[in-house]
């Protein structure tokens, strides 16, 4: 392949600012800007009719929500992608400016602070999770724009026109599949989980907008890992599946699941 014709892969530092040892990192970026602007988002929303939850009550679930980002994204990706490693580094999982966080435990996570804030604040906790459903596809958008920047987590082999060579890739060409993971994940899933709540009841059933996200996330993902180079370390798992496909089809049977509970019960007045 003429590889003069291929597109060429945006160098961008993956560290926007450094001053010494002190770095602000696209990375760290990417979860600040989704947590802020998926907060804003569910304020103003928590406002609309069915007023299930004041904006005061939205501020204080922020810290909760970020904990549970934090600690359950990095703890999910030790488990479920290097405990081997982490075993013997337990010190190196501490280095979350080097990268490596688990959507999926990152989900557990903040399904644990939902879960502990709806229990301390006597709410339903579905009329929470269907918020943090509506913006989670915005966090999503921005981590995958940071992977495609720190140049991970690519794409496997390909010949199409724009393909890139990926600077720790290998001299193959590769499909952008963090790019497509931006668009599946994060626009497109945001678009859905937008038209749902504002032209059907679904405001109005708890727990239909977690199913929606769950099912739309899961037949997201697994459509993307049909692009994406399996991490190295774990390769596929059963035939074709990836660990990122496994995981993924738990989520679209919850969301089925979910789904169908809602539609079952009555809406809210």
């Amino acid at each position: 392949m003429n590889t003069l014709l291929l597109l060429p892969y945006p160098a961008i530092d993956p560290v926007l600012i450094q001053i010494g040892p002190f770095a602000i990192r696209w990375y760290a970026l990417a979860y600040i800007a989704g947590l802020v602007i998926g907060w804003q988002i569910m304020r103003r929303v928590c406002e609309q009719p069915p007023e299930l939850l004041s904006p005061v009550k939205i501020d204080d679930f922020l810290v909760w929500a970020a904990l549970g980002v934090i600690l359950g994204g990095r703890l999910g990706y030790v488990l479920f992608y290097k405990p081997g490693f982490y075993l013997a580094n337990p010190l190196a999982i501490l280095t979350l400016w080097e990268g490596g966080m688990s959507f999926h435990g990152g989900l557990l996570g903040v399904i644990a602070a939902i879960l502990a804030f709806a229990i301390r604040n006597k709410v339903d906790p579905f009329m929470l999770s269907d918020l943090v459903a509506i913006v989670t596809p915005i966090g999503l958008f921005f981590g995958r724009l940071a992977n495609f920047i720190n140049g991970e987590l690519w794409g496997r082999t390909s010949d199409v026109a724009w393909a890139m060579i990926f600077p720790h890739g290998g001299p193959l060409p590769r499909h952008p599949s963090q790019l497509y993971q931006a668009f599946f994940e994060g626009i497109v899933l945001f678009l859905v989980m937008v038209a749902v709540w504002r032209r059907t009841d679904g405001r109005r059933r708890p727990g239909l907008l977690t199913g929606v996200f769950c099912a739309g996330y899961g037949v997201a993902r697994i459509v993307g890992e049909v692009f994406r180079e399996p991490d190295a370390h774990l390769g596929f798992l059963l035939g074709p599946l990836t660990m990122g496909m496994l995981l993924s089809v738990p989520m679209v049977a919850f969301g089925a699941w979910l789904i169908v509970r809602a539609e079952r019960r009555p809406a809210l007045a």
